[in-house]
């Protein structure tokens, strides 16, 4: 096999075993979904086999109320336990850092509404306008309570958030910068340990939406630095859940957000509601793929060190993969790709405006087999910042590492025939 040099860290990674991987998700074997292609994976991933296992054995065996002194109720917290431990052992965080809620869009709103009572009169956030309405919405709305909302905008033509243009927004009234590490339109990965590097270096803290890019590989939130990230297990190849690692200095700091019995618990802080627990336990399940699909490429042992060895090697594949379609859309007289060409720069998300309506470009791809879709995706502003219209939205096309290149020439053909 063909090695790759490592893009997380300076290792070396072994070519994809494709056929290996798309045996660890059971949507591949269903007969609906033979000979579809499926590029709305930004929207949600498939589930791999292990999530399942474990949702299903929480269901069969488990669903009692955990931690209990019971066999059913310990085995229960167990596992949901397992979950906590093992997520953050790949993420570089402590334990007690990861917390689990209902999705994303509810932990940011929660975040958002324990920060508006810790800012002070006087205080600033920034936000971005390339971000999804959910990592802008929540905290925009802080203006409404006094806080000044500084908007750190992207660069019309390119779609980039550039570093100089945050740096004039920064002094020190500024107490917090939240922003995307990957645009779910734009694609383009953004430089989190650099940009946390200049936002810590004025005294304001960082909070990152990875829901676009942690699809790409769970990332080690310890080595980025930001002090939240924050990202969705459904789209990780997991069940429905919003998953929020937080640093604990910046975590104890705020007003606790849960149970006053709960206050001194750092994971507990920002679930006001109970847990799904079933949900919870089957996050565990893609702890264990990571860690299969280490094991079978021969990858280091360690959560933390596997989680690396696994992200660089699905990005090696997704970049090898995406580079033939950027090329291929960069050149369209029909098409214009928003975000840059590059592969080795951006996640396998990648919109693309078009003279007409973007959903119904999206439908004329279904009889050809690809699955995608149309519309604003909830990114308004920077379509629009872009100069796009959102009314008439942008055609995405969205992948992940079991993607195949077949696959993506099955759509060329298909945006041949219907472009």
């Amino acid at each position: 096999m063909l090695a790759h040099r490592g893009l997380f860290r300076d290792c070396v990674v072994m070519t994809l075993d494709l056929n290996w991987v798309r045996d660890q998700f059971p949507a591949f074997a269903e007969a609906p979904l033979q000979g579809q292609a499926f590029f709305e994976n930004a929207g949600g991933s498939y589930t791999c086999q292990p999530v399942i296992d474990r949702l299903m054995r929480f269901y069969h065996q488990r669903k009692v109320q955990p931690y209990a002194p019971y066999a059913a109720s310990t085995l229960g917290g167990e596992e949901m336990d397992e979950a906590q431990r093992r997520l953050a052992l790949m993420m570089g965080v402590e334990t007690d850092e990861v917390s689990f809620g209902p999705s994303t869009t509810q932990n940011t709103y929660v975040l958002a509404n324990a920060v508006r009572r810790w800012l002070g009169e006087g205080e600033a956030i920034i936000v971005t306008n390339q971000d999804h309405e959910a990592n802008s919405g929540p905290w925009r709305r802080l203006a409404e309570e006094g806080i000044e909302v500084r908007e750190w905008q992207l660069n019309s033509e390119t779609g980039s958030l550039e570093i100089e243009a945050l740096e004039a927004l920064l002094d020190e009234k500024v107490r917090l910068v939240v922003f995307p590490h990957c645009s779910n339109v734009v694609g383009e990965i953004n430089d989190v340990p650099a940009i946390t590097e200049v936002c810590h270096s004025t005294g304001a803290f960082v909070c990152v939406d990875g829901v676009s890019y942690a699809p790409h590989g769970i990332p080690d939130v310890g080595a980025l630095g930001p002090d939240v990230y924050l990202f969705s297990a459904y789209k990780t190849y997991g069940p429905h859940q919003g998953i929020m690692a937080i640093r604990r200095a910046f975590g104890m700091l705020l007003p606790n957000q849960g149970h006053h019995f709960n206050s001194e618990m750092l994971y507990k802080r920002f679930t006001p509601a109970g847990p799904d627990h079933a949900q919870v336990a089957a996050c565990a399940g893609m702890a264990d793929y990571a860690e299969a699909l280490t094991e079978h490429h021969g990858g280091p042992a360690g959560a933390r060190d596997g989680a690396r060895f696994a992200h660089d090697l699905m990005r090696a594949h997704e970049i090898e993969t995406m580079q033939p379609l950027l090329d291929y859309l960069s050149d369209k007289n029909s098409a214009r790709l928003v975000g840059g060409r590059d592969a080795s720069k951006r996640a396998p998300t990648i919109a693309v405006e078009l003279a007409g309506n973007a959903e119904e470009a999206a439908s004329k791809l279904a009889p050809h087999g690809v699955m995608a879709g149309g519309g604003d995706f909830y990114a308004q502003r920077p379509l629009s910042a872009m100069g796009i219209d959102p009314d008439k939205g942008v055609l995405r096309l969205s992948f992940v590492h079991y993607t195949s290149p077949s696959e993506v020439e099955q759509l060329m053909k298909a945006l041949d025939q219907t472009l």
